[in-house]
């Protein structure tokens, strides 16, 4: 008796199973999935904000923002060691970097890019600078906004020269 309870337990586990369906996997790239949600507030079929946006050559790549001013970024901060870099996120964070001609001022950079499109307001820079004190230590100093602007300014101007060689 025991056995013919097992035997039926066991059949019906096994054809319990039989119903269920397998989803066929979604070939699509994290890129394409992202940008059919984009600008949805109500599932798949829901009501689009923003439409889809016409993408032109630089943002055509698999970074996920401008890759002109991914590029000008990283070569106008070629001279400093970078500590992280994220294509994805658009962030370059670059390590402590002293002048042998300044000794005893270090700077730092923190650089984010913010969209897709090469625009003028597509890169933030936040510049942090210390300098040795008597005592041989670091301590914090100010960084004037017109040094954070200037080099803003310097990444936008190799930008625009990437593009430009680009369509040649």
């Amino acid at each position: 008796m025991k056995k013919l309870l097992l035997s039926i337990a066991c059949f019906l586990a096994i054809s319990a199973c039989s119903g269920l369906e397998t989803k066929a996997p979604d070939t699509r790239s994290a890129q394409e999935i992202r940008e059919d949600n984009r600008g949805k507030t109500t599932g798949d079929e829901g009501i689009i904000l923003t439409g889809k946006r016409k993408e032109d050559a630089s943002s055509a790549s698999p970074l996920g923002v401008n890759s002109f001013l991914w590029r000008a970024t990283l070569d106008t901060l070629s001279f400093m060691p970078l500590a992280s870099a994220d294509p994805f996120g658009g962030v370059i964070i670059t390590d402590w970097y002293e002048d042998p001609n300044a000794v005893g001022t270090r700077f730092k950079v923190n650089a984010l890019i913010l969209d897709k499109t090469l625009r003028a307001d597509g890169v933030k820079i936040t510049m942090f600078r210390q300098a040795k004190d008597k005592k041989g230590n670091w301590v914090d100093q100010k960084v004037a906004n017109k040094l954070n602007r200037t080099l803003e300014d310097t990444i936008l101007t190799r930008a625009r020269e990437l593009k430009i060689k680009q369509g040649k």
